[in-house]
């Protein structure tokens, strides 16, 4: 693979993975293991199965078809990319405005400063990057060491919170509690909405050697599933350590509050590096994937990408700074995403068996284990709605 492809490749596992590690992750992961406690083992290993799953057919599907997935889905029904596009653009502007709302707290925790002025801060940078002549790799590299010091920095307050990591393993396998709501805000969380198809989108764009595609597209996206998991379980036993002492975190940020009770102030601040790199990397990868749905629909949208993506990003800033910090929305982003998800999954399955590109066969154990996934996903949210 050589060095440009392999930029690529990296960088669409770790867009995918540091797009779904943004401050609602860490919200929703502490809040669970609060809930569940060491339980929250086992929907932590069901959602690693489920998303991978997710992300195989996912993207094999968009790179074998060399199609966006809204072109995919407006050439098995009129209208229907349209409606997708909707979903996922929609989608990935209530992420981004928490997104943009973590990088203003983060600076807060950091430097002291209103997190308005963080937030306003933080999506100047994120201008600034997309506006550089080599903007591809300078995002590729932004989201790969962002996404590194953010594993290593939550590593060593695992550490130091000493979690019951026998009961963990044990729980993992045999649960007191299986929660519905959780799995599905997990995956939905990690692979729903804009997130499942940020890598893919990325590795249309790079445009990989058609003898190595299949094998290089899964590798891809295994690993940015692996990548983003590894900091869910990492996470889940910083908390949990605070947990199992019988220490509750404070509901206004518990996972602040989990790194501050691990680590004192030292954990608190770097709590604050944690949430900058989370949510500036996560604003990052919902910019570029919710706008990689709009451009195909007119050359201007395509020819001022940069405008645009910009123009999202500052909607996502101006909305926050006039409505204040959507607290729920950090919680709440991840479910709506597991809503969309089986619908989006649905659509790309029917379409690959219906319009194989150049005679490509899906595997029939990849496209059951698919469907069969947005079935248990459609399942799980209408016992939710039900309840």
């Amino acid at each position: 693979m050589n060095k440009n492809r392999s930029s690529a490749f990296w960088g669409a596992a770790f867009l995918m993975a540091t797009s779904a590690i943004g401050p609602g992750f860490l919200t929703q992961t502490t809040v669970f293991t609060q809930q569940l406690a060491a339980s929250f083992g086992f929907v932590i290993a069901v959602s690693i199965l489920l998303d991978i799953g997710v992300q195989l057919n996912i993207w094999r599907i968009i790179n074998v078809s060399n199609k966006p997935a809204q072109q995919i889905a407006g050439e098995l029904l009129p209208g229907l990319g349209g409606l997708l596009s909707a979903l996922i653009v929609l989608g990935g502007l209530a992420f981004n405005i928490g997104n943009i709302a973590g990088a203003g707290m983060g600076l807060e925790v950091i430097t002291g400063m209103d997190t308005r002025y963080g937030a306003l801060l933080s999506a100047i940078l994120v201008v600034f990057l997309i506006f550089r002549k080599d903007a591809t790799a300078a995002i590729d590299r932004s989201v790969k060491w962002l996404g590194v010091l953010m594993i290593l920095l939550t590593c060593y307050v695992a550490f130091v919170s000493k979690p019951p990591v026998l009961t963990a393993l044990y729980r993992t396998v045999w649960p007191e509690k299986i929660d519905y709501l959780s799995i599905l805000t997990i995956v939905g969380g990690t692979v729903g909405g804009y997130i499942s198809f940020a890598g893919a989108h990325r590795l249309l764009e790079a445009g990989l050697p058609e003898e190595n595609k299949i094998k290089l597209v899964s590798r891809a996206a295994v690993r940015g599933i692996l990548t983003a998991s590894t900091m869910r379980i990492i996470l889940f036993l910083a908390a949990l350590g605070i947990v199992s002492k019988g220490i509750i975190p404070d509901a206004a940020n518990p996972a602040a509050d989990v790194f501050r009770q691990a680590a004192g102030e030292t954990g608190f601040r770097l709590f604050g590096i944690v949430m900058w790199s989370a949510a500036i990397t996560s604003v990052i990868g919902s910019a570029y994937t919710s706008i990689s749905f709009l451009r195909s629909y007119h050359p201007w949208l395509l020819k001022n990408q940069a405008w645009v993506v910009t123009a999202f990003v500052t909607l996502s800033t101006i909305i926050f700074l006039l409505v204040g910090r959507p607290v729920q929305l950090l919680v709440w982003a991840g479910l709506i995403n597991g809503l969309v998800l089986p619908v989006s999954l649905f659509i790309l399955l029917i379409a690959i068996y219906r319009q194989p590109p150049n005679g490509y066969q899906h595997p029939k154990w990849l496209g059951l284990s698919g469907a069969l996934i947005a079935l248990v996903l459609a399942f799980m949210a209408l016992q939710v709605i039900l309840q």
